[in-house]
């Protein structure tokens, strides 16, 4: 026994650390292109468990905090997202090197088919589309505005009486991923998530940060409500908004 304790004592005057798994430390690492090894700045950088981020700088690093066992995501415009699980290897071993590569996109031909206008104003506004939908701002945002549901007075009693329903794919989702869904609090928080989530279209980081299928989102989204045009048109930022709106009144109506 005083073996062990003159060991730990030696140990620490040695200035010995050990693995502190569970426990924030700081990541400090680059971001590279794959074909040119050049630095990649303004690249997004998610801790997808704990829901923060940050973007690398124009020398391509970047510092966030994490623990072992933590998931990072790297998001990226025109590249292929990289998804890495940290390891205590990260801490140790000083500044780490991470690649992205860039896709290839195949351009299809797009067939443009525009309205038959006459050029009579009150001709014209009887054939242009109009979309159902109600809309409203979110704060900080540079857009006149978003759907927020549907215009009819049923919409809500719509979405309301599918929350009640246990078979409802709404009480099904949001009350077997609850964990998951309780990260909206933090993404709606974090600037950066912010800001790469306002410039993106694919879903794709609502998917990870969430842990759901693409499809998944659009159902919650149309049983709350939302039409197809809003939910194939809307920014990953709006649709955040509109699924914490959801998930909020799920859980005032389940209290």
């Amino acid at each position: 026994m005083k073996q062990w304790v003159f060991f730990l004592i030696f140990m620490i005057c040695l200035g010995y650390s050990f693995p502190s798994y569970g426990q924030n430390q700081w990541i400090k690492a680059r971001v590279e292109n794959q074909n040119t090894d050049m630095p990649m700045g303004n690249v997004h950088v998610l801790n997808l468990t704990q829901v923060i981020g940050t973007i690398t700088d124009q020398d391509g690093k970047f510092e966030l905090a994490a623990a072992v066992n933590d998931t990072l995501y790297f998001s990226y415009l025109g590249y292929k997202p990289l998804k890495v699980a940290v390891t205590q290897d990260l801490f140790d071993y000083g500044e780490a090197k991470f690649v992205l590569t860039e896709l290839a996109y195949a351009l299809e031909e797009v067939i443009v088919r525009p309205y038959q206008l006459t050029g009579y104003l009150e001709v014209d506004a009887k054939t242009a589309p109009i979309n159902p939908a109600g809309r409203y701002r979110i704060a900080g945002l540079p857009s006149a505005g978003y759907e927020g549901g549907n215009r009819n007075r049923t919409a809500i009693s719509k979405a309301l009486g599918a929350l009640f329903n246990p078979a409802d794919l709404l009480y099904n989702l949001f009350s077997k991923n609850a964990r998951q869904f309780r990260k909206l609090k933090k993404m709606r928080a974090d600037d950066e998530i912010k800001n790469l989530l306002s410039a993106k279209f694919d879903r794709e980081v609502l998917v990870q940060l969430l842990g759901i299928e693409r499809f998944n989102i659009e159902e919650i989204l149309r049983n709350c409500s939302y039409s197809d045009a809003f939910i194939k048109e809307s920014n990953d930022l709006q649709i955040l908004e509109a699924i914490s709106e959801c998930y909020d009144e799920y859980r005032i109506l389940k209290l």
